[in-house]
């Protein structure tokens, strides 16, 4: 069996452009947030802008199954939010000893504020950043060592962080991943094309702009102004973003 690697992001953290640098390597089976179908269809109330496919499977049991036997054939990318699958992943002995587990964060003030925008009714489950912590701990228990990126370090550096959680992870470099000029949209994002708009569009890893974090703080308080419960979000998930930013893997 080839190797499966996982990206356990939150919603906006940049996962789907980093989904898209794997998926232009072209030496992996790379599959879209799959047990979204779970949660979102069988667990939780329907996500705006998510078009269910009737051909994806359903339940936890088969899309884990899916995977395992994509990777029979060759290794294997998939992206996800831990939200969906803890903590019974972290019981699951037929799938975890498989993956090779990778977490994605973003400053949580720009992700509340990217994900109310597209969705007013947010729950802070949805925000996910906690959940990811409880899933990393839980594996830390288990006695595994998790990488964690920030999608801040791979603005500022795409190849030196992408490179550096490659070589990590046991992959070949690949420099010609990081542009996507002429590459076809994915199938498999239409189900959720209105959450990807801009990546879409674009043909690599945009530059960080110099005063995002200003930025960022300002949106995030004329969001609370009309939204206080956002404070609130903030609250739940920043401990977390710290615990989660503070390993995150060092390039060159």
């Amino acid at each position: 069996m080839h190797p499966i690697y996982a990206m356990w992001s939150h919603p906006r953290s940049m996962s789907t452009a980093i989904e898209r640098i794997m998926r232009e390597r072209g030496d992996l089976n790379c599959a879209h947030e799959p047990f979204m179908y779970d949660y979102y269809v069988n667990r939780s109330n329907a996500m705006p802008h998510f078009d269910v496919d009737p051909d994806h499977p359903q339940t936890y049991a088969d899309i884990r199954d899916m995977l395992i036997e994509r990777a029979q054939t060759g290794p294997v990318f998939f992206k996800d939010m831990s939200y969906y699958v803890v903590p019974h992943i972290l019981e699951d002995e037929l799938f975890r000893p498989h993956l090779k587990n990778v977490f994605l964060v973003r400053r949580p003030k720009a992700a509340i504020v990217s994900y109310h925008k597209l969705d007013p009714k947010v729950s802070s489950d949805e925000i996910g950043i906690a959940a990811q912590w409880r899933h990393l701990q839980g594996l830390m228990e288990q006695g595994e060592t998790p990488l964690v990126i920030r999608s801040e370090d791979v603005r500022e550096n795409p190849r030196g962080v992408m490179t550096a959680l490659w070589t990590a992870v046991g992959l070949s470099p690949a420099d010609h991943a990081f542009d996507w000029a002429g590459s076809d949209v994915p199938q498999d994002w239409q189900q959720v094309s209105g959450w990807h708009g801009q990546v879409t569009s674009s043909t690599g890893i945009a530059p960080p702009d110099p005063a995002a974090e200003e930025k960022e703080d300002r949106k995030f308080e004329a969001a609370c102004a009309a939204a206080p419960h956002l404070q609130d979000y903030l609250a739940a998930h920043l401990p977390a973003y710290e615990q989660l930013s503070g390993l995150a893997l060092k390039s060159d």
